[in-house]
């Protein structure tokens, strides 16, 4: 996974910092909820929070939005106002372990789609890790007893599964093309556009603020409430959103979705000691295959389709390019084949004049 590469080391450093400060927001946030401000009002808080942490940053790159808008917005709407709000609206049902385990069957859902609505190949280690995962989410909710957790939370939580998927592929696409933007463009801008958009649907003017000068409960003990809070934008968000893209865009979307994977142990292990949700035998086996199939996807070798125009695959985000391995192409894999093509067209050349001369004879 590292190789001899300090860019790799780095990102790979920059992957384990935000694996732990995302894992921490599920438990930062729950006793918010449980002391009255809804799901989605804690999830404006938290993105709007951040994203007036980051407007200096934002107003620095303000270029970035107008070299590649629809990359910024798509971020925003998805990696950001997506997947948190159905990620805190999960967590108002379900338990915080359950909810992010459930959301990291998005490499597994990835893979679906580009098998059976792209009708794209994928390697069979992919089709396994996906099944694995497929079956340890089925550990989790304990279908043999008619979904013991609420059903809408699940749903809740699959929705944040389908648009994280997003913020792997987009935040990789930041780095590609002929206009890449910086990481820490894509965090503020994201957020900031991810504010914006919350502030429509949720109307924070409607929610009972004062509740935050108040105390809250966190497994029988009380503190001030502005304490998740403020470790829920600064901790949660802004380190976590910042390492993370970073970190995408030095590694691959691929191997910064299998170090995300120690963002469910991370929440687990916390809600345990913080908030007292323990989980059952059997959905402790179900969440290590959870992560070991979606590491099984993640990290196996793309199946190669006869005929298949590489370049082309890797350019579209919309694709598996960049965000599972079935379709993912290396930057240096496209670079080696653009130089291959420069090469060909070198000697091409070279001959051309030659053949010519010697009709001349």
């Amino acid at each position: 996974m590292l190789g001899r590469s300090p860019g790799r080391t780095l990102g790979l450093t920059l992957a384990l910092v935000s694996a732990f400060a995302f894992g921490g927001s599920g438990t930062a946030a729950k006793p918010l909820i449980e002391a009255g401000l809804s799901p989605l009002h804690v999830v404006w808080l938290r993105v709007t929070g951040a994203a007036v942490v980051l407007l200096p940053l934002a107003y620095r790159h303000r270029d970035a939005f107008l070299r590649r808008p629809g990359l910024l917005i798509g971020f925003g709407l998805l990696a950001v106002a997506g997947v948190q709000a159905c990620y805190f609206a999960a967590i108002s049902r379900i338990p915080v372990g359950v909810a992010l385990l459930i959301e990291y069957l998005g490499p597994p859902l990835l893979i679906g789609y580009v098998r059976f609505v792209q009708r794209r190949p994928i390697s069979r280690g992919a089709a396994i890790g996906a099944g694995v995962a497929v079956t340890g989410l089925a550990c989790v909710v304990e279908v043999w007893n008619g979904l013991s957790f609420d059903a809408l939370g699940v749903l809740f939580a699959l929705g944040a599964a389908c648009c994280q998927v997003g913020y792997f592929v987009l935040a990789d696409a930041g780095s590609r093309g002929e206009r890449p933007v910086d990481p820490i463009a894509v965090s503020a801008f994201g957020l900031l556009i991810g504010s914006i958009v919350l502030t429509v649907l949720t109307r924070p003017w409607e929610a009972d603020w004062s509740r935050l000068g108040g105390d809250v409960v966190m497994n029988g003990h009380t503190l001030p409430a502005l304490l998740p809070a403020a470790w829920m934008v600064l901790i949660a968000t802004v380190l976590a959103y910042l390492t993370g893209v970073v970190a995408v865009q030095h590694l691959s979307p691929p191997v910064a979705g299998v170090v995300a994977n120690l963002e469910a142990v991370v929440a687990t292990v916390l809600a345990w000691v913080l908030l007292g949700e323990h989980l059952g035998l059997p959905q402790t086996a179900g969440g290590l295959l959870v992560l070991a199939g979606a590491f099984a996807a993640q990290a196996s070798k793309p199946a190669k389709a006869a005929g298949a125009d590489p370049a082309g695959a890797a350019g579209n985000p919309g694709s598996a390019a960049g965000a599972v391995p079935a379709g993912a192409t290396a930057l240096g894999d496209r670079l080696a084949r653009a130089a291959e093509a420069e090469a060909r067209r070198d000697r091409n050349q070279d001959r051309e004049p030659e053949g010519e001369r010697r009709q001349g004879r």
